[in-house]
């Protein structure tokens, strides 16, 4: 891909005889948090990444200089599985500053992300970082959210996004606290805080708090590591907070089993499923047996329930394994969800887990799990307390 730039520089993918001048570049551009030559080099080979860089253009006759230049660059993290890409970096030299290099820089990074099919392009710049700011303002780009102390004693962030594609669009998209999971296997606990949160102001949550929804709500077992929430788990969980719950599922057997070979775990897991019912009957919390749509799940989310579904990993990260997300909107091409599981390895961050953007289809594809397609959902709706509250807060709206 090539970018039209002023007169003699030019915007193209980075190379592998690039990675010299990039580590230099970076250097002397940024004081902390640079990325490494090893870095470069993953985000190359192995990183759903583009990497575009910004060099002289040798005019012709001349001989090119034996060390390939690079006057700055653009890196874009693309979510797999998603309509969402995120500017992880962009850095201009001293030597290209004055020729709107990093509106170039930005511009190209913009087409490389709808090229791939990216709705949103998102990135984190420091709070006081007065010209970069200016510059994402310019180009369209919204702040919805500052980080305190992102950058530890550098400062706090400031997140921005732009959609790049579909401006028309009209998303119904509610503002639901984000919570970052602490383990590998909280995922069901983590989205469960953020849809009571959600509901209820005064509920808190806190990393004592996500273990014991999990140790309330595990099947014991799972395919391999430690055991995973149920949906009735989480239901149990819930529904002994206060909240209003229901489960949907398409099919009535214990969840997670066909994942188990040793009988004796099976019998565990049968085991708890039957206490999960038995808890569930007795708070009067629903139960039902069949698949709800996506105009239903549209539906309940406009009459303010939080649905937390079911996924598999798989379509996100090329892994087998049964994952928990949070919907928190919807339009008519989208669903937008939490999801609790930041993957810092991959250099990602929460800008990337914080409504996501997955198509309808992709979406239908990724919440079944397993070779019996398991499909599950819990629904929960705003405790009594809450509830009431609200009616006094409007009554005194409409006394005033």
């Amino acid at each position: 891909m090539s970018t039209e730039v002023p007169r003699t520089l030019e915007i193209r993918p980075a190379r592998p005889e690039d990675l010299r001048a990039l580590v230099a570049l970076e250097e002397a551009t940024f004081d902390y948090d640079r990325l490494s030559r090893r870095n470069f080099q993953w985000m190359q080979k192995r990183a759903n990444a583009a990497l575009l860089v910004a060099t002289p253009v040798i005019p012709a006759g001349e001989t090119p200089p034996a060390d390939t230049e690079i006057v700055g660059y653009a890196l874009v993290l693309f979510h797999r599985g998603t309509s969402l890409a995120r500017l992880y970096s962009i850095a201009v030299a001293d030597s290209a500053r004055g020729q709107r290099l990093g509106a170039r820089l930005l511009e190209a990074a913009e087409e490389e992300a709808e090229t791939r099919g990216a709705v949103y392009l998102r990135l984190e710049v420091r709070a006081d970082n007065a010209t970069a700011i200016q510059l994402y303002v310019s180009r369209g780009y919204v702040p919805f959210e500052r980080v305190v102390g992102y950058y530890g004693q550098h400062g706090d962030a400031l997140r921005f996004e732009k959609r790049i594609r579909f401006p028309g669009l009209e998303s119904s998209v509610r503002e639901i606290p984000y919570y970052e999971q602490i383990t590998d296997f909280t995922c069901g606990s983590a989205s469960l805080m953020m849809a009571m949160a959600a509901l209820d102001s005064e509920y808190l949550p806190s990393r004592q708090e996500e273990l014991q929804i999990w140790r309330e709500a595990t099947t014991i077992f799972m395919t391999s590591g430690h055991g995973g929430c149920s949906p009735h788990g989480l239901a149990v969980a819930a529904a002994s907070r206060g909240f209003e719950v229901s489960v949907y599922s398409n099919s009535d057997a214990v969840p997670f089993l066909e994942g188990v070979r040793d009988e004796a775990k099976k019998e565990v897991m049968r085991l708890v499923h039957e206490d999960f019912l038995a808890k569930l009957e007795a708070s009067h919390a629903q139960v039902v047996q069949r698949v709800l749509s996506l105009d239903e799940l549209r539906t309940s989310m406009d009459q303010g329930v939080v649905p937390v579904v079911l996924i598999s990993e798989y379509r996100l990260t090329h892994k087998k394994a049964p994952h928990w997300v949070v919907l928190t909107g919807w339009d008519e091409r989208f669903v937008y969800m939490h999801d609790p599981g930041v993957d810092e390895d991959e250099h990602r961050s929460a800008t990337d887990y914080i409504h996501v953007p997955v198509t309808h289809a992709d979406f239908e594809r990724m919440s079944r799990f397993g070779r019996s397609r398991l499909r599950s959902v819990v629904m929960l709706s705003a405790p009594a307390r809450a509830q009431n509250r609200r009616r006094k807060q409007r009554r005194r709206t409409a006394e005033a």
